[in-house]
């Protein structure tokens, strides 16, 4: 068969930039993106084509010591991740290192012993000398035995054309497991509820991102070719509502206008974009959100 198709599983520390080198791959937005670490929650699939290869690159969580059920959810859904694919990217931070973060990474790994080929991405090379960038690769290939190693900037480009090849030429003969101009298996409306989730991290500071989520109740589709979304901002307080909405509601208007900007250039139509803000305490506990984000709300 001259076609080939796979998945490609980015693992790693929170913010090492799996996320950016997804959506780098794909050549389009399917993955939210923001300096803080812990951002996506579910495993988001891009689709990228090379050549006659179709890879399915699978963005997990970042791999963590877990505190919470949502954590324990997330590093699970990571692992699983790791373990249904045909090839695992480890990404880590030139400027970090081998940091304790990594080397429980690696013991993952390697108790793992029905993993397929891993290469390593040593990512955001720009930040460090060559000199450290050279003894960081010779230091991570004694620690684990890489298929191959990649110096990579996700957020530039630099390097990812030659690991794109590379993973290329790893999947396994068979038939395309999407059409070839899908970027992603998302729903419109997780995708929509991912953008909006992403304003909410980059103009909230505090700890509150990390307790709301969003979601889309409605995508209506007009006879124009816009559509109207209806989204709302789960808080679990009093409190949290009025930091999400603000003096007069100028924060969740921000929020909203971002994000309909965000979703008319990815989604290429006029998007009408409400979005609500209500408190619903247990929301982190709900095991719908849960199947919603492809999680196992018993890990």
């Amino acid at each position: 068969m001259s076609t080939r198709a796979g998945f490609i599983a980015l693992i790693g520390e929170p913010n090492a930039g799996k996320s950016t080198l997804l959506n780098r791959m794909v050549g389009a937005k399917v993955s939210i993106v923001t300096h803080k670490v812990q951002t996506t929650r579910a495993r988001i699939r891009g689709v990228a084509m090379e050549g006659d290869s179709q890879l399915i690159f699978v963005d997990t969580p970042g791999l963590f010591r877990p505190r919470r059920r949502l954590d324990r959810a997330m590093v699970a859904a990571a692992w699983t991740g790791a373990a249904d694919a045909d090839v695992v990217v480890l990404l880590v931070e030139a400027h970090r290192g081998l940091t304790e973060g990594v080397q429980a990474i690696l013991d993952g790994l390697s108790e793992r012993t029905q993993a397929p080929k891993i290469a390593l991405a040593i990512n955001k090379i720009d930040r460090v000398e060559a000199k450290a960038l050279l003894k960081l690769t010779e230091d991570l290939n004694a620690a684990f035995d890489f298929a191959e190693t990649f110096m990579i900037s996700a957020e530039n480009g630099d390097g990812c054309d030659d690991l794109l090849k590379y993973l290329a030429g790893r999947m396994p003969p068979g038939p395309f497991l999407y059409p070839p101009d899908e970027v992603t298996d998302l729903p419109l409306r997780l995708l929509a509820a991912e953008i909006t989730r992403e304003e909410v991290f980059n103009r909230l500071h505090q700890e509150l991102p990390y307790a709301a989520t969003v979601e889309t109740e409605s995508w209506v589709e007009k006879d124009d070719g816009s559509a109207v979304v209806n989204q709302v901002i789960f808080v679990q307080r009093d409190g949290q509502k009025k930091i999400v909405l603000g003096k007069g509601g100028a924060m969740v208007k921000s929020i909203g206008a971002a994000a309909r900007r965000q979703m008319q250039e990815i989604f290429d139509k006029r998007i009408h974009l409400f979005v609500f803000v209500k408190v619903r305490e247990n929301w982190i506990d709900d095991p719908e959100r849960y199947r919603e984000w492809g999680l196992d709300p018993n890990a």
